[in-house]
């Protein structure tokens, strides 16, 4: 799915004309990369987090030459799923259709399911 697929998508989740929706999008975007610019971390509980992690510098090699060189110290972005997604992804869980902020409806059906077997 590219952004314009995602936009689409949302649109017609929501009913919103996809300018505002593709307004949004660029916002949350442009939010999270100047949070992790700062180095602050951004949790979306459910989904996942994006955080800022730093590399090692380290010595490589050239593929071509196998002389060794010198990769400096980096800093990365860095996401890690939460575990209603891990859940859906994985089949544990469905997922739901629109739902309102803070629904927790993958943690429901997880539970459901242990109670059944």
């Amino acid at each position: 799915m590219n952004r314009a697929e995602l936009i689409s998508e949302i649109a017609d989740l929501t009913g919103q004309p996809k300018t505002e929706v593709s307004m949004i999008l660029s916002g949350v975007i442009h939010t999270v990369t100047a949070a992790l610019a700062k180095g602050d971390k951004v949790t979306l509980v459910g989904f996942g987090t994006f955080e800022r992690r730093q590399r090692q510098a380290r010595t490589g090699r050239n593929p071509r030459t196998l002389a060794p060189l010198r990769i400096p110290a980096s800093r990365v972005p860095a996401f890690r799923a939460g575990q209603e997604l891990k859940d859906v992804v994985d089949g544990r869980c469905r997922q739901t259709s629109w739902s309102t902020p803070g629904h927790k409806a993958a943690k429901k059906s997880t539970k459901a399911k242990s109670k059944k077997r």
